[in-house]
């Protein structure tokens, strides 16, 4: 009997530890990623809603291709969170991985937008990236 105690002691010290160990982890992780966002300025929530903001209103978007644009402006900005940091460790690589990024925006955003919207949208790219222009975060 002392046994199954003790065994049962042991297993929920071990079990406690863990949770505690994964929740020290998730702290870290969490930290890391704020740490990430904060360096790079890069933090898609708040960009995907000050992009859709300019889009809605230069673009004239319906309530119908706000959701798809939104979705589309969002897969990009989260895979270019994933490749924002070759930006200062392999700048040729960023280049070409966000080429490849651009373009699968695009080919989304024509199935969604009319010609004429496009071809607003394609205007509507800063000459250079600007820090002040948030449209040029889906261009550069």
């Amino acid at each position: 009997m002392k046994k199954i105690i003790v065994l049962t002691l042991l297993a929920g010290f071990i079990i406690s530890s863990n949770a505690q160990i994964s929740t020290s982890n998730l702290q870290n992780v969490t930290k890391k990623v704020s740490t990430a966002v904060s360096s790079t300025g890069f933090n898609v929530d708040s960009l995907k809603t000050k992009i859709m903001s300019t889009l809605t209103t230069k673009l004239s978007l319906n309530s119908d291709q706000k959701t798809k644009v939104l979705t589309s402006v969002t897969e990009f900005l989260d895979s270019k969170a994933s490749i924002i940091g070759l930006a200062k460790t392999n700048n040729n690589k960023y280049v070409s991985k966000l080429a490849g990024l651009t373009e699968k925006l695009n080919s989304s955003l024509k199935t969604v937008l009319t010609a004429q919207q496009f071809s607003k949208f394609l205007s509507l790219k800063p000459s250079t990236n600007t820090s002040s222009n948030v449209l040029s975060q889906l261009f550069y």
